[in-house]
């Protein structure tokens, strides 16, 4: 091949390596939340590791009524009675939509979601220490959402 030739091909590589594709980003898992049954109602979206230690700073403590939770086998959630992960729970694995939580619908008042699963002492220690595990970002009472011990914004 030509030296011209081989110039051409390596200007139209790069070229073309140089278009950028549009990414569509898929973090999960997707948690998405509803106040009524048969999701309906009210609705909130999560995405990724996640824990909400108090749902009243986002206006929906004791409202919850179904869910739709999209990940891996592994995925895990995890809902609790009270503020701070304590209290009654109920653990979810796997990908599910749920369309009335009959025996906790309108009792959740904090919950953690996870990509990975989640075993029970984890989710012990998550009850015992009040905080989400480490890596994972965290809505706080006040607002704030942190990250390993970081306020990433309000």
């Amino acid at each position: 091949m030509p030296i011209s030739a081989k110039k051409a091909v390596t200007s139209a590589l790069a070229s073309k390596a140089a278009v950028k594709k549009p990414v569509v980003l898929r973090t999960l898992p997707r948690l998405t939340l509803w106040a009524d049954a048969n999701f309906m109602g009210t609705r909130l979206r999560f995405r990724g590791n996640l824990g909400v230690r108090d749902l009243r700073v986002l206006s929906f403590n004791d409202v919850l009524s179904s869910f739709n939770l999209e990940g891996r086998r592994e995925t895990t959630l995890v809902l609790f009675q009270d503020i701070n992960y304590k209290g009654s729970r109920r653990v979810f694995r796997g990908a599910q939509a749920v369309a009335l939580l009959s025996d906790f619908n309108d009792l959740t008042s904090s919950f953690v979601v996870s990509l990975r699963r989640l075993s029970t002492s984890q989710i012990n220690r998550i009850q015992r220490l009040g905080a989400a595990p480490f890596g994972f970002a965290e809505v706080l009472p006040d607002g704030v959402v942190a990250r390993k011990g970081k306020k990433v914004k309000k």
